[in-house]
């Protein structure tokens, strides 16, 4: 990933994308493929987070203070919003992440 800090506009709020270390060794990882799809999202995430092809919902159980958001039919980023930030913390298929 080339950089770490991404800024957003979220209504009247300057918002910026950060990544964790996990989600970046995770990313690192991926088929070109799943990365570019992942930009792809994250651009439409930019101009709207709850975009219907987001599926941006609440997690519950040991992700209840995340959102995850589709990145593919079976991939997902996990975020967490910190006062004026956006946190993608991990990223993977829904089994990696919730062994399902």
């Amino acid at each position: 990933m080339q950089s770490s800090i991404w800024k957003i506009m979220s209504g009247d709020l300057n918002t910026e994308i950060k990544y964790h270390t996990v989600f970046l060794k995770q990313f690192d990882k991926l088929q070109r493929e799943i990365r570019e799809a992942f930009y792809r999202r994250l651009a439409l995430f930019q101009q709207d987070k709850f975009h219907p092809l987001l599926n941006n919902h609440m997690l519950s159980g040991r992700y209840a203070d995340k959102r995850s958001i589709n990145i593919t039919g079976d991939f997902r980023a996990l975020y967490q919003e910190e006062d004026r930030f956006i946190i993608f913390k991990l990223i993977g298929t829904h089994h990696q992440l919730f062994g399902k």
